[in-house]
């Protein structure tokens, strides 16, 4: 088949899942790729609370974007009912967090004004019951159709694969961690 027999869709949705690393640096990538084509992007992130590599590299880089660059960072953190030793936030926090977040992410998808937003961590969020599954899919259904969606985080619904353009599965071969070496950061976060 030859090219011009393809079409183009004005936008897609996107899934960046597994439990290997690199879900949140191929979304970071892909929002490099929309900027440089002067496309306006919006990136929602869920769960990372924490001073993470992406925070601060978006935060130097609004400026030289002004509007073309939303960025809302809207956890408290890792999340696992019944083990909140680690933390002092309730499941009743990070559940509102995470509803909080996505009204911010269903805002800026449906309102046509992105070309572009990424729900970083959406998908951690919903197998851990902060939010729905049908929450998810009214976002990967109801977005302007202009508009390209793109979910990252382990678990993503096999349910909702339908509704995908694009799903990657980001398969772990190896990583330190199992080896009881924490994260490093400049590479993990």
């Amino acid at each position: 088949m030859a090219f011009e027999d393809y079409e183009t869709k004005e936008a897609v949705v996107l899934v960046y899942t597994g439990e290997g690393k690199g879900k949140t640096s191929a979304s970071m990538g892909l929002m490099t790729r929309a900027l440089g084509n002067r496309w306006n992007v919006a990136y929602i992130q869920f769960i990372k609370y924490w001073g993470v590599g992406e925070h601060a590299f978006i935060r130097d880089i609004m400026p030289l974007f002004k509007d073309q660059l939303y960025f809302y960072k809207g956890g408290k953190g890792f999340y696992a009912a019944g083990d909140l030793s680690a933390t002092a936030v309730t499941p009743e926090q990070h559940k509102q967090a995470a509803e909080d977040t996505y009204a911010e992410a269903l805002q800026a998808a449906t309102s046509g004004e992105y070309d572009l937003v990424i729900c970083d961590e959406i998908n951690n969020a919903v197998h851990d019951g902060l939010l729905t599954e049908n929450q998810l899919q009214a976002l990967l259904e109801g977005h302007s159709p202009k508009t390209s969606i793109c979910v990252t985080g382990r678990d993503f619904p096999d349910s909702l694969l339908p509704l995908t353009d694009i799903a990657t599965n980001m398969t772990k071969i190896k990583h330190h961690f199992d080896d009881k070496f924490l994260a490093n950061k400049g590479i993990d976060y």
